[in-house]
């Protein structure tokens, strides 16, 4: 965890002078290192910050969606409230730290995104962040299959059939939208194969 420490660092020395930045970012990091976890950990957050590094250019401004990133799952005990205690998390985290109130509060709106992967038209911070938790849905067949496995385990006290109906449902909704990625370069990175991969799988559902 010592590379994510450092990019954590790297980070919020631009917007704060705390000398408990790192010991914030270890803590934050153990949230993500949780036993719990089987699909968002760690190696999630790398994925979704690799999303960012991706399609940066993209957005207004990288540091705020590099922050949510980092404290989008923050919270995770599979409850529909996840998302809005990760937001206030890191509103009470990086206002302790000092940072402008003003990227506080972007920071928290963009956590927020992630509860419906349907950021505006003109939101590109969104937009931005959106697309780069979804990349994980483009990866070879195999890894995906492994992620849904994971993902699985974290909804043990789910029936395999309340399971599968809630899978079915969301697969469905994001097929049936346009495009699954809101920015230019992520639908030429990942649309294609992310198709691929949801269909496989809910095909496999349906059979």
């Amino acid at each position: 965890m010592t590379d994510l420490l450092q990019e954590w660092h790297t980070l919020l020395v631009r917007h704060s002078v705390s000398p408990r930045i790192d010991d914030v970012g270890a803590a934050l990091l153990g949230r993500w290192a949780e036993p719990h976890r089987s699909y968002h950990d760690l190696s999630h957050l790398r994925g979704i910050l690799a999303g960012v590094d991706a399609l940066e250019a993209f957005a207004d401004d990288p540091d705020a969606v590099r922050l949510a990133a980092w404290y989008h799952d923050a919270v995770y005990a599979g409850r529909s409230d996840d998302e809005e205690n990760s937001a206030l998390l890191a509103e009470s985290e990086l206002t302790d730290l000092g940072v402008d109130p003003v990227f506080v509060a972007e920071v928290g709106r963009l956590v927020r995104v992630t509860i419906t992967h349907d950021p505006a038209p003109g939101d590109h911070n969104g937009q931005v962040l959106s697309d780069a938790d979804l990349a994980v849905l483009a990866v070879p067949p195999a890894d995906y299959q492994h992620n849904t496995a994971r993902v699985r385990a974290e909804y043990g006290h789910i029936t395999d059939a309340d399971f599968g109906l809630w899978r079915g449902r969301m697969i469905e909704a994001m097929l049936a939208g346009p495009s699954l990625y809101r920015t230019v370069q992520g639908r030429r990175l990942w649309e294609d194969a992310a198709r691929t991969n949801l269909k496989a799988e809910l095909a496999a559902l349906s059979g």
